[in-house]
């Protein structure tokens, strides 16, 4: 495919996920917002890959050609949010696309943390990749730091990233304001850069994120870009390399629903391991008798719902044969909602379930419009039980064989290193470096 194609418009590459695989039916892939006008852009061309535009076939060789990275922090448990809205998708993407998982247990420092516990926190947090159905023979799953390669790559970025466009970040103001200055290391306003590295390292094509993690994939783009147009085509093959882009700029790969999982505490705040309160979140290893009172506790609204139903009816005049339409509206009343923006913990807890079971929003909205916040609350408990009881059996076997989680670690952070290398030689050369 080409870049032009690539650099799609903001609507993005739009695959029909069924034309690659059935289990890719709850991904989309998307193009993030225009470039800021400092870095002018290309023209753009849209591009769609709708079912009948190319052959089945084709498609399937579009999406294994394709390279997808992403990890996630071993700081604290890991949650239902981590698991909806990245590692169970991972899951569908491994039998799509060329896939690299890790563990991102540099980031995991950008804050204060416990020593003795992150390196306990980065094998459970592997363990769990593979109790969820992650597979080796599939997808690479390695630890971040035992590449490092990312740390190189990162202080070469870092040289031309411009400090304005770290000081954007709102996830930086926000957590800054939250630990106050003296507690706040330079690694949280850098961290974006090695964020850069962790996806530019492997030539990505695509990145899975949720809605609120665009703007740090942006910054990769922006810096993607900066660096082609600093060190790569002519300037670079002057130096003796092969010339082109030193960097693929990736696209974002967000699920069509469980994107973002929302506390059980607020339903308008993310769903995170940083929260004070554990009421907030269903960690996917909680007991039976933990996830039932924390579901039977989360909080909900008595907000009566209402929809409006257009309908049609068709009758007959007094003593003629005269047929007349008439048109109306019918005010419904249900219990529960789905889309009302002003019920924002009715909306989470739907989506939960319908993630949860696989079932479609249509036939959520249809099993449990009507029903009250008790018995849904008992049917949602019941689904979550039943889902997260085979990772949890399957979690404990993984992590009695210390053997074979440190076997699929080293295997995968070769694998990783191999690619991984080929990219920083190559950003060493066309920086200026003498060869090693």
């Amino acid at each position: 495919m080409s870049s032009t194609a690539r650099r799609s418009s903001p609507r993005g590459v739009a695959l029909t996920p069924e034309d690659c695989s059935p289990l890719a039916s709850t991904l989309s892939v998307v193009s993030i917002a225009a470039r800021p006008k400092r870095l002018p852009a290309p023209p753009r061309r849209r591009l769609l890959l709708r079912r009948g535009s190319m052959s089945r076939a084709s498609l399937h060789v579009w999406c294994s050609t394709k390279r997808v990275v992403s990890g996630v922090q071993p700081t604290g448990m890991v949650h239902l949010g981590n698991y909806l809205g990245a590692i169970k998708n991972w899951v569908a993407l491994q039998d799509l696309y060329e896939t690299f998982f890790f563990i991102v247990d540099l980031h995991a420092i950008t804050l204060p943390y416990d020593a003795p516990e992150l390196s306990k926190a980065t094998r459970s947090t592997a363990a769990i990749y593979l109790a969820c159905g992650i597979d080796s023979s599939k997808a690479s799953i390695f630890v971040q730091s035992h590449v490092r390669a990312h740390v190189e790559l990162m202080w070469l970025l870092s040289s031309s990233t411009p400090i304005g466009w770290l000081n954007r970040m709102i996830q930086f103001k926000e957590k800054s304001r939250k630990a106050g200055d003296e507690n706040v290391g330079v690694a949280l306003l850098t961290y974006p850069v090695l964020m850069a590295s962790d996806i530019l390292l492997y030539q990505s094509d695509l990145v899975p994120v949720g809605e609120d993690q665009t703007q740090h994939l942006e910054l990769t783009r922006e810096i993607a870009e900066r660096v082609n147009n600093l060190y790569g085509g002519r300037k670079w093959k002057k130096l003796g390399g092969r010339g082109g882009n030193l960097f693929k700029v990736p696209e974002a790969l967000i699920p069509l629903a469980g994107a973002r999982v929302m506390s059980l505490t607020d339903g308008l705040s993310k769903m995170s391991k940083s929260a004070a309160s554990d009421q907030s979140r269903i960690n996917l290893l909680d007991p039976k008798d933990v996830i039932v009172n924390k579901i039977k506790r989360c909080k909900t609204d008595s907000f009566p719902g209402f929809s409006l139903k257009l309908f049609t009816s068709t009758f007959s005049l007094p003593n003629s044969s005269i047929r007349k339409k008439a048109h109306g509206i019918e005010f419904v009343y249900s219990s529960l909602e789905f889309d009302n923006p002003e019920r924002p913990e009715c909306r989470n807890l739907f989506s939960i379930y319908q993630i949860i079971t696989g079932k479609t929003k249509e036939e959520v909205v249809s099993e449990c419009q009507d029903m009250n916040w008790g018995t849904f609350k008992t049917t949602l408990t019941d689904a979550l039980i039943e889902h997260l009881q085979p990772i949890q059996a399957r979690y404990e076997e993984i992590m009695s064989d210390p053997g074979y989680l440190d076997n699929i670690l080293l295997e995968g952070a070769g694998k990783a290193s191999e690619i991984a290398d080929i990219t920083l030689n190559n950003v060493y050369q066309a920086m200026g470096f003498l060869r090693r």
